[in-house]
């Protein structure tokens, strides 16, 4: 309990322990190479099970499975990812890939890539998801703006654009539930 207590002092939420790496963890008294795996394992079974649980049915009947695998995904981060999940006719999940990598806090997004990728897995469907490493989920104007771009022009190829998620620290916004896609 005590290095658990440590772990959360210092890193201050279970996502930035996942997070952290190695080399922070062993720095934490108590914490030697074996409890180092045992953290990392126990992140790579949670983004499996999530995975499964999305990889089994409607992604769409599952939103709040979603958001924990890209908030499990994209928490965290030192620098700002543009991810997407690519989906079937039936919205079910095809890939996951991270599509734009960036800096603490901007990524340039290309549409054109979005699209080909999109063609590329033959995605009927997208979820976009991005982070904001600040830890904040709110939704900037420039994320709106972007979303309205996107929606647009994948639905020029036939895809639908189905949600833009904002993953934070501790938060994950939907702007579909906000009605802004």
């Amino acid at each position: 309990m005590d290095v658990a207590r440590g772990l959360l002092l210092r890193f201050g939420s279970l996502g930035q322990i996942f997070r952290a790496r190695p080399e922070q963890l062993l720095a934490v008294p108590g914490i030697g190479y074996a409890r180092v795996a045992a953290i990392k394992s126990v992140l790579a079974l949670a983004e499996r099970t999530l995975l499964e649980e999305v990889e089994a049915g409607p992604v769409m009947q599952g939103a709040e499975t979603v958001k924990k695998l890209l908030s499990l995904r994209l928490e965290g981060q030192q620098r700002e990812l543009f991810a997407a999940l690519f989906l079937d006719s039936r919205h079910r999940l095809i890939a996951y890939e991270v599509l734009f990598s960036g800096t603490i806090d901007s990524a340039n997004v290309y549409p054109r890539e979005i699209i080909r990728q999109c063609l590329t897995h033959n995605a009927a469907a997208i979820v976009l998801a991005h982070n904001h490493p600040s830890g904040l989920a709110e939704p900037s104007v420039a994320d709106i703006a972007l979303t309205e771009r996107l929606k647009a022009l994948l639905s020029e190829v036939g895809v639908r654009l189905l949600d833009h998620v904002v993953v934070g620290r501790a938060q994950t916004v939907s702007m579909a539930e906000r009605g802004l896609v």
